[in-house]
């Protein structure tokens, strides 16, 4: 644990805003929808749930933003290296670190790492590994290529995607029928998310339709964007001009992704290069806007309490998903459930959100701050 160095605080913010959703407002949001059918509910219910297959949704934003987010730390962790600072063992080691960790704590969120049983443990499965696997490939590439050629490649990454599923996956993008679906039926096995034994077979759930091996190309692009946006960020020009670019740069990805979308259709599940382009371009606008009102209006105050998860983000995930505080809250409400039936799972899930922000806050009043 280390105090935080000097940073701009619209990153904070918006990795914060973007915890914030995950971990606390989904969460209890869907406990009102489910308290209080209606059509609002149901519309509202769309917005932050997954998009079942193709198309877009508010919640389908989450993962592409924190692996973008997770790219924009880059140039500001390693651009000394790349003005001569020599590039010694110290570095790689933080690089492969880095990797593993955030390789473990998926295995331990999604995995079922902790339950000991090689029959429920799963290899990939979670946003956190799709972060370590863009995160390796993102930052050998900022530290040893100019970023045209990290553009070159990101462009590759995404072709390479798509080329897959042009000249091998008969262009079929259907749930249990697509190239990447497949791949991952062969390279993960039995260790795949969604697989489960059965008097002594294995067998594939048709339910589950995420992908990882082959959308690891796209989870790379991803950070590789966000990359760029780290760099823009460090760069010498003007405020508004960092901010018009961003905008500009988010607006023109959207329109590609969109376009392209009429040949590789924008399916999350998948991470196909269109959701890529499209997400990517949400990404960039998202992040100029909260630069020009944070960092450049100076407009602050409203939103320093996103730090607190922000700046914790991975601390703030892994307590979500691993620790179950809703007992506490079984514990405090039990007696209102006779008066509350329909609003007492709200309570409940009050306790986990609440739970988790009250550690967050205190390692944020502490200065504490976990950095992989």
């Amino acid at each position: 644990m280390t105090k935080p160095q000097q940073r701009l605080v619209s990153l904070d913010v918006l990795r914060g805003a973007d915890l914030f959703f995950l971990v606390a407002l989904q969460p209890l949001l869907w406990k009102l929808c489910e308290a209080y059918q209606s059509p609002f509910s149901l519309a509202l219910k769309a917005q932050i749930d997954h998009v079942a297959w193709q198309g877009f949704s508010v919640w389908d934003i989450v993962m592409p933003l924190f692996l973008f987010m997770s790219g924009i730390t880059i140039p500001f962790a390693f651009s000394r290296y790349k003005k001569g600072e020599p590039k010694n063992v110290s570095l790689w080691l933080k690089i492969v670190k880095r990797f593993f960790v955030l390789w473990i704590l998926g295995c331990l969120v999604q995995g079922n790492l902790l339950s000991f049983d090689i029959y429920r443990f799963r290899i990939f499965s979670n946003t956190l590994q799709a972060i370590a696997i863009g995160y390796l490939v993102a930052s050998l590439l900022f530290l040893f290529f100019k970023t045209k050629w990290q553009i070159v490649v990101a462009s590759l990454l995404l072709i390479a995607y798509w080329a897959v599923f042009y000249c091998f996956g008969d262009n079929d993008f259907s749930p249990i029928g697509n190239i990447a679906y497949r791949i991952d039926n062969v390279v993960l096995g039995r260790f795949k998310d969604g697989v489960f034994w059965k008097n002594g077979e294995w067998f594939f759930s048709d339910s589950y339709t995420y992908t990882w091996i082959l959308s690891s190309l796209n989870f790379s692009a991803t950070i590789l964007l966000g990359t760029f946006a780290g760099s823009l960020l460090k760069t010498s020009i003007s405020e508004n001009r960092k901010t018009l670019l961003l905008g500009v740069i988010g607006a023109v990805l959207l329109i590609i992704g969109f376009v392209w979308s009429s040949q590789m259709p924008i399916i999350k599940r998948l991470w196909t290069s269109s959701m890529t382009l499209f997400s990517g371009g949400i990404c960039f606008l998202l992040l100029a806007v909260f630069y020009y009102v944070i960092d450049v209006r100076k407009i602050q105050k409203p939103f320093l309490w996103l730090r607190i998860y922000g700046m914790n983000s991975i601390v703030a995930y892994v307590l979500f998903e691993l620790v179950n505080f809703r007992s506490v809250g079984t514990s405090l409400f039990y007696g209102l459930e006779q008066f509350s039936e329909n609003l007492y799972p709200f309570f409940i899930e009050l306790s986990q959100v609440g739970c988790v922000f009250g550690v967050l806050f205190f390692m944020y009043r502490r200065n504490y701050f976990v950095k992989i």
